[in-house]
């Protein structure tokens, strides 16, 4: 299980910090903020429960198993992030340069810049190769003119569409479920009440994460595990992180950088930036009032970033919240020859992170450790679960509604209309 490492929260001025008593004090409104979520009428907590739409994803995977040497997928914000991590953290950094596995390679094209387009073809054999377009609305541009493009491509290498493509949308309506039923096209539910990023495990994430080989089981059992944690009244992890977020937002402290310490982890921070970005920053509370709220999300890699951002994070403008992701497992560790006599490279990690940590709490500066065991599906499941309850709770603290997101409804509809 995960595991929050708060220590360093409790050793700097209380200005700037946030003492376990008052920390302890906030759990009181642990039930009223989860029946506030809950008549929200949110899925992202309830979804892992469904046996369908995993057994469906399985049997497909089954079926065109072998068939590709590509998968494509085209998406984008809360279509693409979570595939993203999910290869980053959970496959061979060097999946694609590999010759031992016959898994298909994974291409995300979370961009319509057209180098990225066109690059993409000059390594991939279209024969052999499965789009996944993801968009639940159906109608996002950037989405539909890859999708627009890309079939034509298969057409014009004389395949059959249906063969090449795969939809993940919304259970009734919209362009691509209507394009899916006239052609069977395959394609994959999102349901009503899921946002795009609180879709990473529904078949968004797990369609692709099955078709490259990973256990999507455990995954989904992983986020069971902290789902559970996060309907709890005492010791929620999911609740304590919202608290720190929130109390320390009103203290001044209204940017979170998440600074992983494990090269595995870097785009989980990717996933959790757009999470947090587009669910707590906010013009209206629940109220109507103008309140304009939020949190403003950073990412850092220890120890790359140790050399880049934190001569600013230690005397620049107290404003800032750490949020260390550490893996606690060294099952891969190098010894360094020479150097550092007895050291290995994981312990030099270790002693980085520390040293990181430390300096930072003795400027003051609040930070704490979200530690797993390893990086696996289980852990990984457990990680969204926890970010993404941890929202659904900050939402609440703020009086907001976390699962909308206005302003990204309004440039969409601004592009749409220039495009007329």
């Amino acid at each position: 299980m995960i595991n929050l490492d708060l220590t360093n929260l409790e050793k700097i001025d209380p200005a700037h910090g946030i003492s376990k008593e008052e920390l302890s004090s906030k759990e009181s409104l642990i039930p009223a903020y989860l029946e506030k979520i809950k008549n929200r009428d949110q899925g992202f907590y309830t979804v892992i429960d469904e046996e369908a739409p995993i057994a469906k994803i399985e049997e497909y995977a089954m079926k065109v198993r072998g068939k590709y040497s590509h998968i494509v997928v085209l998406g984008i914000g809360g279509s693409s992030l979570g595939t993203i991590c999910l290869q980053q953290s959970l496959l061979h950094l060097y999946q694609n340069e590999l010759k031992t596995t016959s898994a298909p390679r994974l291409h995300v094209l979370d961009n319509i810049d057209p180098v990225l387009l066109k690059e993409l073809e000059d390594v991939i054999d279209y024969s052999k190769t499965l789009f996944i377009v993801v968009t639940k609305s159906g109608t996002t541009p950037e989405i539909l003119a890859q999708y627009h493009y890309f079939r034509k491509q298969i057409e014009k290498h004389s395949l059959e569409p249906k063969e090449h493509l795969a939809f993940v949308t919304d259970p009734e309506k919209g362009t691509l479920r209507d394009i899916a039923n006239i052609e069977n096209i395959p394609a994959f539910e999102i349901p009503e009440n899921i946002g795009g990023r609180f879709s990473v495990l529904t078949a968004v994430g797990l369609l692709p994460a099955k078709l490259i080989g990973l256990d999507i089981r455990a995954l989904i059992e992983g986020a069971k595990e902290m789902r559970d944690n996060f309907l709890q009244t005492s010791n929620n992890l999911a609740f304590q992180i919202a608290a720190i977020q929130h109390t320390l937002g009103e203290k001044g402290k209204t940017m979170n950088v998440m600074m992983p310490y494990a090269q595995k982890l870097i785009r989980f921070a990717d996933w959790y930036r757009q999470l947090l970005a587009e669910s707590i920053g906010k013009k209206f509370n629940d109220a109507g009032e103008e309140v304009f709220v939020g949190l403003t999300p950073i990412n850092a890699l220890g120890v790359t970033d140790q050399h880049s951002q934190s001569q600013l994070y230690n005397e620049g403008p107290n404003d800032k919240l750490l949020i260390f992701l550490e893996n606690k497992d060294a099952n891969i560790d190098l010894e360094i020859p020479e150097l550092y006599e007895g050291t290995t490279f994981k312990k030099l990690l270790d002693i980085e992170l520390k040293a990181t940590a430390d300096s930072l709490t003795k400027n003051d500066r609040p930070n704490f450790k979200i530690q797993v065991e390893s990086v696996t599906e289980e852990s990984i499941g457990q990680l969204f679960m926890l970010m993404e309850g941890a929202t659904a709770f900050l939402g609440e603290f703020y009086g907001i509604n976390a699962f909308d997101q206005p302003g990204v409804e309004l440039s969409k509809e601004l592009t749409r209309k220039a495009l007329l």
